[in-house]
């Protein structure tokens, strides 16, 4: 089994990252000089004005660890990987079968189950630990909509209850928050504009990175989906495939670190067009919280075996490639009990 290795985000500004033998450098414009061994990371997450020497790059690339440029605030920018991995046959086929109308909607289908399965899962266990009506409408809704993806559906039905499911389970999602000082009225994108959406995005945009991550290791291209459409410089298979974790990884441990206590209000500023930032500090403590959280083990229903969280999207990556290449006869969506 393929072993989990760590991520290394960087978000001290004016930085300069160079290499050391075989460790990676890091230098903070302030402090102390800090080494990681370059066979223990999976990729490098730069965000802001974080500077990388050739040497390094290079020896990322040999190394097939990838390199991720973001905005401060977490907007994706660019990303540097060595050369492609995998088999062009598999490729081949993924492209083919996204021209394929009846099974682009069958995966889309998977993917979407997935999602509604896991938001429901979030739901419930919080309506078992504090009983309220309108969670439980919420999961009868999301029940609803599962049993129609059930009958077989093209891929335009598929889309339309996928956004159904998302619109009634953000429709409860304050439900699920404890603490004060933080409230959601809704969904809110680009820009967030409440502390909870601040932290969602943010959690989203690393998801993301990681599941693209798992594809590009099995030789998938990111770019090719099918739940989700085509669109230059988006990775459209990676935000098909990330749908499914969501609930279970981003959600839940946002909630988490709100009812904890583990990020306040105060660590996020309002700026007069009313976007919502999240400040370093706390940047830094959810990045480690998504570390932790990787590291935790759990069961995979499917296959049957225990992992660290952080192997799941790798788990599913191979099982879409075995699909693709016609080993599986469906693909499995990861899903919570």
């Amino acid at each position: 089994m393929k072993h989990h290795l760590n991520t290394l985000y960087v978000t001290s500004q004016e930085a300069y990252l160079s290499k050391d033998g075989e460790c990676v450098c890091v230098q903070p414009k302030e402090g102390t000089k800090r080494k990681f061994p370059i066979h223990n990371l999976g990729s490098l997450v730069l965000f802001g004005q974080v500077s990388c020497s050739p040497f390094l790059l290079g020896h990322c690339a040999e190394n097939g660890v990838a390199v991720s440029w973001l905005t401060e605030n977490g907007r994706f920018l660019a990303s540097m990987h060595g050369p492609v991995s995998g088999n062009v046959l598999l490729r081949r086929e993924q492209y083919r079968k996204s021209d394929d109308p009846p099974f682009t909607s069958q995966l889309a289908r998977s993917f979407t189950i997935g999602k509604i399965y896991n938001c429901r899962t979030v739901l419930r266990r919080t309506a078992r630990e504090r009983p309220d009506q309108r969670l439980d409408d919420a999961c009868e809704r999301l029940t609803h909509c599962l049993e129609r993806l059930a009958a077989g559906v093209n891929i335009e039905i598929v889309r339309g209850l996928e956004g159904e499911a998302a619109s009634v389970y953000f429709s409860v999602f304050d439900r699920l928050l404890t603490a004060r000082g933080f409230s959601f009225t809704g969904r809110s994108r680009r820009p967030p504009t409440d502390a909870t959406n601040c932290l969602l995005s943010f959690l989203y945009t690393l998801l993301v990175h990681d599941v693209r991550g798992a594809l590009e290791a099995v030789g998938l291209d990111p770019a090719v989906g099918y739940l989700h459409r085509d669109r230059p410089g988006r990775p459209s298979l990676a935000l098909d495939m990330m749908e499914e974790f969501r609930p279970y990884m981003a959600d839940r441990l946002a909630c988490t670190l709100i009812n904890k206590g583990q990020v306040r209000a105060k660590g996020f500023r309002w700026q007069e067009s009313g976007a919502v930032l999240m400040d370093d500090d706390t940047r830094k403590d959810v990045l480690v919280a998504w570390q932790a959280r990787k590291k935790e083990e759990i069961e995979h229903q499917f296959l049957k075996e225990r992992m660290p969280v952080g192997m799941l999207w790798h788990m599913q990556a191979r099982l879409l490639a075995q699909h693709l290449r016609g080993d599986l006869d469906a693909y499995p969506p990861f899903v919570v009990r």
